[in-house]
């Protein structure tokens, strides 16, 4: 499912409100998620799951064209644990 099909669905849904309405919330949404992210936070949705940071340490790999030895930096990156009722759902299927 893209963002455009999620802001038709969501449009259908609520017949008082117009396409580009929601498409601002639905923005919204995604900001605010993005905004706690870079700042260290977690977002937790309650029956869908958590979105939080996880830290990767500095490691040395290896080119696969030149097969010459890199250094690659600690980062941070997204990580999404599914809740409970999303990954009963998912496994009924």
């Amino acid at each position: 499912m893209t963002k455009s099909v999620l802001i038709e669905k969501i449009a259908e849904k609520m017949e008082g409100l117009s396409k580009k309405q929601v498409e601002v919330i639905v923005e919204t949404v995604f900001e605010s998620i993005k905004e706690a992210l870079a700042k260290g936070g977690k977002v937790e949705i309650r029956g869908f799951g958590n979105f939080r940071l996880r830290n990767r340490n500095a490691r040395k790999a290896r080119n696969p064209k030149t097969g010459e030895s890199v250094s690659v930096p600690p980062k941070k990156v997204p990580f999404f644990k599914v809740g409970k009722e999303l990954r009963e759902m998912v496994n009924k299927v």
